[in-house]
């Protein structure tokens, strides 16, 4: 248990600034994420130091297809999120605060052995993963600090609910960020996530203008969030922001509070990633259906695939110096060889 960064005494009760929640706590109980309790006025992480899930990603698996591709991702996450997604796949760890009684688990591991285990395992980076990296904020930021002073990268894959605030303080030691944008309308970040639509957006700007490498990912849930309008929002958007930024479109497959619904198809995604290439975007990508080339990282100006893939593995890489080998032009992304 750590003392909380981002919150404020409100005679008893405490406004809990982390995330756009702005959870305003009362004595005994917890925030939205369900791992942020107030004890005698003072907020505490329930989650400091105490990972429950780890492990040894391809950095293609995050996904991010523009930074330092084809390196490894120490992954670590701890229990709790401050969204509430019907398909959420790692449900049993992210919502385990609220579906069990209040239970918090998890082994120790501070930020100190991560970061040397990160490092003896020849790891580019640390990602913060699995559940929402936001709830576990103190322990994500005390271990990119360590991580930054000995050259590892720092990475978040996030829902883009965390408070400008928390972002502006842990910028500096953020390399990228993988945004889940996950629709495009108020009424369905209501009704599937328990979120608001707009903080995500904003954050996204505001990852961009600190800096931060920035990939996005939608999840084409069928019925849910495949409606070309939606995805045509989503396309424009990332456009009005840079057309550098990579899209990732991801198949969705039933799993929690929605099992009934059906995968997605090859079409669907193919049809999502064309919405992406006719309005500007330079990368697109089909993601969770490996084959027939919409994994690959193409050349924005001439099409030559430079990178080739099959589901997370790289099977070709013919940049030059991060060039396309035909026509020379550079592409766009960190650790681009």
């Amino acid at each position: 248990m750590k003392e909380a960064m981002f919150y404020e005494n409100l005679d008893g009760k405490v406004r809990c600034r982390l995330c756009n929640h702005q959870c305003v706590i009362k004595e005994g109980k917890r925030g939205t994420c369900g791992v942020r309790e107030n004890r005698d006025g003072k907020l505490y992480s329930l989650v400091y130091g105490r990972s429950v899930a780890v492990g040894i990603d391809p950095i293609e698996k995050k996904p991010f297809f523009n930074f330092y591709p084809g390196s490894t991702a120490y992954s670590i996450s701890t229990v709790g999120c401050n969204f509430r997604c019907l398909n959420c796949q790692n449900w049993d760890i992210s919502q385990m605060p609220k579906g069990k009684e209040g239970r918090i688990t998890g082994e120790e591991l501070p930020p100190e052995k991560i970061v040397a285990d990160a490092k003896s395992r020849g790891c580019k980076s640390i990602a913060y993963t699995y559940t929402e990296p936001t709830i576990f904020f103190e322990y994500a930021y005390d271990t990119a600090k360590l991580a930054h002073k000995e050259g590892i990268q720092n990475v978040f894959v996030t829902n883009g609910y965390t408070s400008a605030e928390a972002i502006r303080e842990i910028a500096p030691f953020l390399a990228a960020a993988n945004v889940d944008l996950k629709g495009f309308s108020e009424d369905f970040y209501h009704k599937v996530c328990g979120a608001k639509l707009q903080p995500v957006l904003d954050n996204i700007r505001l990852y961009k203008e600190l800096g931060v490498w920035i990939e996005v990912t939608t999840l084409i849930i069928p019925g849910y969030s495949d409606d070309e309008n939606q995805l045509e929002g989503i396309a424009g958007f990332i456009k009005s922001v840079d057309e550098k930024i990579p899209w990732h479109v991801s198949a969705f497959y039933p799993a929690f509070k929605l099992p009934d619904v059906p995968p997605t198809t090859r079409d669907s995604l193919r049809k999502a990633r064309d919405i992406g290439i006719k309005a500007g975007l330079r990368y697109v990508y089909e993601g969770n259906i490996p084959g027939e080339g919409g994994e690959n990282t193409y050349c924005h100006s001439c099409g030559e695939p430079v990178i080739k893939r099959y589901g997370f593995e790289i099977t070709e890489n013919k940049l030059i110096a991060g060039n396309c080998p035909k026509c020379k032009t550079g592409m766009d992304g960190i650790g681009l060889y």
